[in-house]
């Protein structure tokens, strides 16, 4: 099947995140615009302006109606999603790095960076409507001292959150005391990525330091590993099936002295439960920044520094595909 190729940006690919129904294809860059775009046919929807600086991170709310997205200008923005309108902007001391929505989208979290003598904070902040998002009081502001925040995640029953720190470590915050419950280092390099499975019960990292691992959202157990030998920039777990894929590369810096055909930018399936590897999917020419299955399983879409976004849809082998047990 011929991928859908998406060519709206002038930068990297920052981040690509499917609507809960999997219509829309919201996606991010190194630009200052975000863009949203139909996942069935590749058109491009619009785009929300406002920012002055790379978008980092971004998220949509599970009703389609709000959208989030924070960038190096310091803000987070909220975006209707129907019209492109700026609702609510928050000031930030340091460059936004991670949003995203609580599963019921009353709450946002949102995490700053480590910068100019700024230390890296967690705050959450209620989105239902647009005069709480603009009252500049966080519900509440959590500071990390050690490492900055990479990736979050909202924890179960939106009761906890969990973050991904730049020197491996991963950490379960309480919200009701603001405190961190649980920390643990299972990876050794920065954690570019988490991403949960459909129910909510595990999540998938993607890791700096070669590997992605497959860990419990309650107790921060590791469950399985995945083991590349290249940096894993982004992974996610298919809503139909025991597969995750990965994607990656070695650093963006590193690119110029080797080629696309090295194999260095598939996007890899691996057997969530056997760990092994049994597919890959050419197509970038960098490193990819971001990956999401769709809803429904049917295709996946990969974002890439070179700053394409590629939906490629599976064809009946890969339905038809059994692993020997």
């Amino acid at each position: 099947m011929k991928p859908l190729m998406l060519q709206g940006h002038e930068r990297a690919i920052t981040q690509i995140k499917y609507n809960r129904e999997g219509d829309l294809l919201f996606s991010s860059a190194k630009d200052i615009t975000p863009n949203v775009w139909y996942s069935l046919n590749g058109e491009r929807l619009g785009t929300y302006n406002g920012h002055t600086g790379a978008v980092w991170c971004i998220d949509v709310d599970w009703k389609t109606t709000k959208f989030l997205s924070g960038a190096a200008d310091n803000t987070l923005r909220l975006w209707d999603v129907a019209t492109g309108v700026e609702i609510g902007n928050i000031s930030s001391n340091s460059a936004v790095r991670t949003c995203s929505f609580s599963y019921s989208a009353d709450l946002a979290s949102y995490s700053t960076d480590q910068a100019m003598k700024q230390e890296c904070e967690i705050f959450i902040v209620d989105a239902r409507d647009d005069e709480s998002f603009k009252s500049s009081a966080p519900i509440l502001k959590m500071t990390v001292p050690d490492s900055k925040v990479t990736s979050l995640i909202w924890g179960t029953l939106d009761h906890t959150i969990i973050t991904g720190h730049e020197n491996g470590s991963i950490t379960q915050w309480d919200l009701r005391t603001g405190k961190s419950i649980e920390t643990v280092k299972d990876h050794q390099g920065s954690i570019n990525d988490m991403q949960k499975n459909r129910q909510g019960t595990m999540f998938v990292t993607a890791s700096k330091d070669h590997t992605s691992k497959l860990f419990d959202v309650d107790d921060l157990s590791v469950h399985k590993v995945y083991v590349t030998e290249r940096p894993v920039n982004s992974a996610s777990l298919s809503p139909i099936y025991d597969h995750v894929v990965l994607g990656g590369g070695q650093d963006a810096m590193d690119v110029t002295t080797t080629a696309a055909q090295a194999g260095k930018f598939d996007a890899r399936f691996f057997h969530v439960i056997f760990e092994e590897e049994f597919a890959r999917v050419k197509g970038h020419f960098g490193p990819i920044n971001s990956l999401a299955f769709h809803p429904d399983g049917e295709s996946f879409s990969t974002g890439g520094e070179d700053g394409f976004i590629r939906v490629q849809s599976f064809d009946p082998s890969y339905k038809e595909f059994k692993f020997d047990y």
